[in-house]
């Protein structure tokens, strides 16, 4: 799997934990829907590719400033708690945010 598809999973796994156990919904609800959709699309398009850094310290702001607030929301309530979800996905990412980051991109 590329990082790509690795990072649409990531996103993925937490508009579902935060639509899950923050808004109390069994599947998807429309908003939760749309900002992974856009998500998504965003990664397709991302002009880093495979070199692409993780969302927290990319130079580049390629979301809107709406959809930006909305998942910003959803990752401060999902990051902490994927570790316990999604361990392995949780560790990956971490290590990439760590090894991989160019010193003076650190948000």
């Amino acid at each position: 799997m590329n990082k790509i598809e690795r990072e649409k999973r990531v996103v993925e796994c937490m508009i579902k934990l935060y639509c899950k156990k923050k808004e109390h919904n069994k599947n998807l609800c429309k908003e939760c829907r749309e900002i992974m959709e856009y998500a998504l699309k965003r990664l397709d398009h991302c002009k880093f590719g495979e070199d692409k850094p993780t969302c927290r310290v990319c130079p580049i702001h390629c979301y809107k400033p709406e959809m930006k607030e909305k998942i910003k929301t959803i990752m401060r309530f999902s990051g902490p708690r994927l570790i316990i979800y999604h361990p392995i996905f949780t560790i990956n990412h971490s290590i990439r945010e760590l090894l991989f980051t160019p010193k003076g991109r650190r948000k």
